[in-house]
């Protein structure tokens, strides 16, 4: 079996592959994060997804490896919101958020030899309204600092969440199903699965 390199430092990804029980290890991509100009969100996050996949491969190098990135995007009217710098972007990000539907959009990109595959996976997120002083609580409990649209759907921020539609995996970061689904392409399972062709 190929030997998986997440191209992340992301604890959530990496958490979730753990809980899906993939063995995997680690290497952050070093890329220029910027956005092109008129990039639509998915065109934005799936060349994330590719950049960071390919970015990991050029320098690790080895034929028995598989690599994927992952880049996940909160988009709202079309316009992304990324990881707040400060508290004032953060109340920002939040009360425009609040009270609305936004999409989440999480793309994949398997690097393996001379293959790429990519996968997009887009998620409805509907919002309660959020006032200001909530959005400085939020931002006061440290969560929001590296999350896409500064809210983390796992933590506290699930208080602000009314319902989903889609990937809640891929609202966190990592979309599972569609995950495991482009490591099969490559020979890649789940530990626990490992047996389940051969018994």
């Amino acid at each position: 079996m190929k030997r998986l390199i997440l191209a992340s430092a992301s604890p959530r990804r990496t958490s979730i592959l753990r809980e899906l029980d993939v063995s995997h290890d680690v290497a952050a991509a070093d890329i220029d994060e910027s956005k092109h100009a008129n990039e639509t969100p998915e065109h934005y996050a799936l060349r994330m997804a590719r950049e960071k996949a390919l970015c990991v491969q050029s320098r690790i190098g080895d034929d028995n490896m598989a690599v994927m990135g992952a880049d996940t995007v909160v988009s709202l009217d079309g316009v992304v919101f990324g990881k707040p710098a400060n508290e004032a972007e953060a109340v920002a990000a939040l009360t425009a958020l609040g009270g609305r539907e936004h999409r989440v959009i999480s793309a994949l990109a398997l690097a393996c030899g001379r293959d790429l595959a990519t996968r997009v996976v887009a998620s409805t997120v509907r919002m309660r309204p959020i006032a200001d002083a909530e959005a400085k609580s939020y931002w006061a409990t440290g969560e929001p600092t590296d999350k896409a649209g500064g809210y983390a759907i796992q933590g506290r921020a699930a208080a602000f969440v009314e319902s989903i539609d889609g990937s809640y995996s891929g609202i966190v970061g990592l979309p599972a199903y569609e995950s495991l689904a482009l490591l099969a392409t490559v020979g890649i399972t789940p530990g626990w699965l490992s047996g389940a062709n051969h018994g």
